[in-house]
């Protein structure tokens, strides 16, 4: 027997677990339901002895999880979501390891191994090395590391992740097999398969049991009435007649376009428990309308953990539509703003540029301007040195003119003589 008396985790200002108290019996499979960050986890380490609760007791077999943890871990086998497995390991290794760890006794381990591994079937593989295993064998492997020893106390923690759809068929007949010798505790996030599988349902939210219960009493319990499908080969009006006058009905929704096989589809609600389906088929006989399908449905695990955990299907559903809205509109925002602001970037850029274009010029027609003086000084010393150089010349020339008469006028002077 398991009594968790009173717990409480915290972790600073948070509460993982707040005040939980249940009692659970050999014999049953117990499903552990909750939506992620409600403190599933954390119970169960705390009912395994890996983390102390900040208050509170739990007891494995009559032995305080803390003040007698050896004898209590004792009754316990345990699979993570994460199966413990160490790579480097056959099975067969590991599995023995297992074993001493458990104090199982040595003259016990072999056949208490070929056991676990005939349970998972596991028999061919006791000599591969883990690492070279797929998931699901790995996922196997930890599921047999939990049952050896056999304890009185099993608890998995999504036992079947990872596994072939024959596998988890397989797996799931191991886990009923074992409710006659054990207490077996399973986490799942699929719900189908806790239906299918569990004695008793325990749904927890914000660290506190809301709900527990077999599976049908859950959805008996929740289920204020029933909801009816029909496709029908007849006009709105004709079904909207008919179903009138059977009393119970309310809420009926018919589609506005045919499917299909050319019939309109319709669902209304059935307030009570009552079955309504044979009044709806004698009165579409009455005014001669095929009726091509009809389907009762009634609330399931999940419409019943989705209330009972704070969203139901249909606020569910409205809030995913408003959040839709809302967060297209949002999107729509961000996405202007976005355009917006690049065409703002794009803009000052292009006037960055513009003003770098403008200020280029502005220097090239300056070193322009410098070049075009600098070239005209240039040229006014060039013509500047090129008449002081004709002056120069006519002078010399002057110069030797005067020269040469003097000298014509000498030799003169001597002919005359």
């Amino acid at each position: 027997m398991i009594v968790v008396n009173d717990i409480v985790k915290t972790y600073g200002d948070h509460k993982a677990v707040d005040h939980l108290s249940f009692t659970l019996e050999k014999g049953k499979i117990y499903g552990f339901l909750g939506p992620n960050g409600a403190g599933k986890s954390t119970t169960m380490n705390i009912m395994t002895g890996y983390i102390a609760a900040t208050s509170g007791t739990v007891s494995i077999e009559g032995h305080d999880i803390l003040g007698e943890a050896e004898l209590a871990k004792k009754h316990i086998g345990y699979l993570p979501e994460i199966p413990p497995v160490y790579n480097d390991m056959t099975i067969n290794e590991y599995l023995t390891f297992a074993a001493e760890l458990k104090k199982i006794p040595k003259k016990e381990r072999r056949d208490q191994i070929a056991k676990v591994l005939s349970m998972t079937k596991l028999g061919d593989y006791g000599d591969r090395l883990i690492k070279n295993l797929s998931k699901g064998y790995k996922q196997r492997a930890g599921l047999a590391q939990a049952l050896i020893g056999f304890p009185e106390v099993i608890i998995l923690d999504e036992p079947t992740v990872g596994l072939d759809p024959m596998q988890i068929i397989e797996i799931r007949e191991l886990i009923k097999s074992l409710k006659d010798d054990h207490i077996v505790i399973l986490s799942s996030h699929i719900l189908s398969e806790v239906n299918e599988i569990c004695d008793e349902v325990m749904i927890i939210s914000h660290g506190k049991m809301v709900e527990r219960g077999t599976p049908q009493e859950l959805e008996d319990k929740f289920s204020s009435g029933s909801k009816i499908k029909l496709s029908v080969l007849g006009s709105e009006a004709q079904i909207r007649g008919a179903l009138s006058g059977i009393p119970g009905l309310k809420n009926i929704v018919i589609s506005e376009e045919k499917n299909s096989d050319g019939a309109l589809d319709c669902e209304v609600d059935v307030s009570g428990d009552n079955d309504v389906r044979i009044e709806i088929s004698k009165a579409f006989a009455t005014i001669g309308v095929p009726v091509l399908s009809m389907n009762k449905e009634t609330k399931t695990l999940e419409d019943v953990f989705l209330q009972v955990t704070g969203v139901t299907p249909a606020t569910d559903k409205k809030e995913k539509t408003s959040k839709f809205k809302l967060g297209k509109k949002k999107a729509k925002e961000a996405a202007e703003a976005v355009i917006k602001e690049d065409e703002q970037k794009k803009a000052a850029e292009s006037e960055i540029k513009d003003d770098e274009k403008i200020e280029a010029d502005k220097v090239e027609n300056d070193e322009s301007s410098v070049a075009t003086d600098a070239e005209t000084e240039n040229e006014v010393e060039i013509e500047k040195n090129d008449t002081e150089e004709t002056s120069d010349k006519n002078e010399k020339s002057e110069e030797n003119t005067d020269e040469n008469v003097k000298t014509i006028d000498k030799e003169s002077e001597k002919e005359e003589k």
